[in-house]
């Protein structure tokens, strides 16, 4: 299954710096069509989910935690924002990006890593 996603993403050039940028600088529609219908299908789903109340595999009822809003949210997406723009990815399809011949987005997965881990380290600290 990871394969599989990982080769949807290069042919829809999800992984593309070039569309990634064109998304931040609001030059094409691309990027953005393929987040929204992301957004429809995931709304979809849990409109359908909820609907006929359907159950995991193992027969446990699908619980959704409601979500708080914090300026922890703005604060985060924010630096999220920031390293895509800057790095032209997101980390979703890094292994991907490895997997078609770009080394150096290593650099890239490490920091993802390091910025993960300063997270889990600092957490408490930060506001929620």
């Amino acid at each position: 299954m990871g394969m599989t996603f990982g080769i949807i993403l290069i042919k829809a050039e999800v992984i593309s710096w070039f569309r990634i940028q064109e998304m931040f600088r609001f030059q094409s529609f691309h990027m953005y069509g393929i987040i929204g219908s992301a957004i429809c299908v995931g709304m979809i789903s849990l409109l359908i989910i909820k609907k006929y109340n359907i159950k995991t595999f193992s027969g446990e009822e699908i619980k959704i935690a409601p979500k708080e809003f914090t300026k922890g949210n703005v604060i985060g997406g924010l630096m999220f924002g920031l390293g895509w723009a800057m790095t032209g990815a997101c980390p979703g399809p890094l292994y991907a990006l490895i997997g078609t011949g770009l080394p150096i987005v290593i650099v890239i997965l490490l920091s993802a890593i390091l910025g993960t881990y300063t997270y889990g380290v600092l957490k408490d600290k930060l506001p929620h």
